[in-house]
């Protein structure tokens, strides 16, 4: 008997037996019925001419028909699909066909239904991909939404927050001017020191929105590295003290050498990295600044004898609003060991370091407030001759991303 006739045999039995097993429901099993009928004469004309590709077109529509939760989930409706539908006919052919006929069937439907499970296990893993795809894009496109309003919110909320300080600040000076008593003057310098926290958190946010949306401008001019990092160490003197900390800077190739750059926004870069090192060094530490010459590039160490960094938060340490430790057990004090802040003093470092054409990285071997394993912060800054040119500024930072990689120490 040929396979033809030995197919049309099992052709109604093997529809009803796979449709019971696999849907639920008269309405449901009558749809389904109709898309069995339709994969039988296409597995009959794939074993007729010996080409198993004719059932192609109907994988390839099972396989991008399943449900979002299917999806989402993992599931794999088709490839259990086939594989039952390849038992069934096993099953089937032993009670409607006579042995001998059954064998022959199967060894013909054999290796049809084997490709069929490669190919339904490509289709659904193509499928798969494509929703995965399409998730990350979606969560991608809201997390960018959700920065863009954060980064709007600080703008917004910057910028509205310095005209209150601004009366504040002169209604402070006013009533001032006007009460003699002692105690009315304590008050009120405790009410200036205020505003002058609250105005440079202000500016801090006016900086970060500025780094967000590209807009930070800067002023070329003739610098010196030493020059800046002896006013710091002038600066810093009294806090270090007060917390009995050693504040050693160097000598080093380039410190002393004319480049181009921001003067006061490399100031600014580097007193909130310094900043950083003094509030997560404990009492009686030691910061150490450094440097050396590179190939188009100086760079500048800060090494401190703190608790350090955690693997996990070095990846992080440079966002915005980032903070290291729990919140709530942080002191009020900037410069107090592990005082506290917006979060914002190394993003905006990064963002000045990149707008000159630099980057900035930090190593630690972990957090550990017993061993204090210390951290070491390094900034590459271009070692430009002359003014720079908006026009090349790209450039410079992708020469310093492989240079950063290359020099490490």
């Amino acid at each position: 008997m040929n396979i033809q006739t030995l197919l049309e045999k099992i052709r109604k039995p093997w529809i009803r037996r796979v449709s019971y097993d696999a849907a639920r429901g008269a309405g449901v099993r009558e749809n389904f019925e109709k898309e069995l009928a339709r994969f039988f004469s296409l597995l009959e004309q794939a074993i007729l001419t010996g080409d198993p590709s004719w059932i192609d077109p109907l994988l390839f529509d099972w396989a991008n028909s399943p449900t979002e939760s299917d999806l989402a989930e993992g599931q794999q409706n088709l490839s259990t699909l086939v594989a039952r539908a390849s038992a069934f006919t096993f099953d089937v052919a032993k009670e409607v066909l006579a042995p001998e006929e059954a064998l022959e069937l199967l060894s013909a439907t054999s290796a049809i239904y084997s490709y069929a499970l490669s190919k339904s296990a490509r289709y659904e893993a193509d499928t798969r991909v494509t929703y995965v795809e399409n998730e990350l894009r979606n969560i991608q496109n809201k997390l960018e939404q959700l920065d863009r309003s954060k980064s709007n919110f600080i703008s917004v909320a910057a910028h509205e927050l310095k005209t209150p300080l601004t009366l504040i600040e002169g209604y402070a000076a006013m009533i001032s001017e006007m009460v003699n008593d002692d105690s009315a003057s304590q008050l009120l310098e405790g009410v200036r020191g205020g505003v002058r926290r609250l105005r440079a958190i202000v500016d801090d946010m006016i900086d970060i929105s500025l780094i967000d949306n590209s807009l930070l401008s800067l002023n070329f001019q003739p610098f010196w590295l030493n020059q800046s990092l002896g006013l710091l160490e002038k600066e810093l003197h009294s806090t270090c003290i007060s917390r009995q900390l050693t504040l050693e800077i160097n000598s080093f190739d380039g410190d002393g050498q004319l480049i181009f750059a921001d003067p006061e926004r490399i100031y600014q870069a580097l007193r909130n990295v310094l900043i950083n090192a003094i509030k997560y060094t404990p009492d009686g530490g030691k910061i150490t600044v450094d440097g050396r010459m590179l190939p188009g590039f100086i760079e500048v160490t800060v090494k401190d004898t703190g608790i350090g960094i955690s693997l996990e938060d070095q990846l992080t340490i440079f966002e915005k609003f980032n903070q290291l430790g729990e919140v709530s057990l942080h002191s009020s004090s900037k410069t107090a060991f592990k005082g506290g802040g917006p979060g914002l003093g190394l993003p905006i470092t990064r963002g000045i370091i990149e707008a000159h054409g630099g980057t900035i990285w930090v190593d630690s071997e972990g957090c550990d407030e017993k061993t204090c394993p210390g951290a070491s912060f390094h900034i590459l800054l271009p070692d430009r001759s002359e003014a720079s040119d908006p026009k090349v500024e790209k450039l410079f930072a992708t020469e310093m991303a492989s240079l950063k990689t290359k020099n490490k120490p």
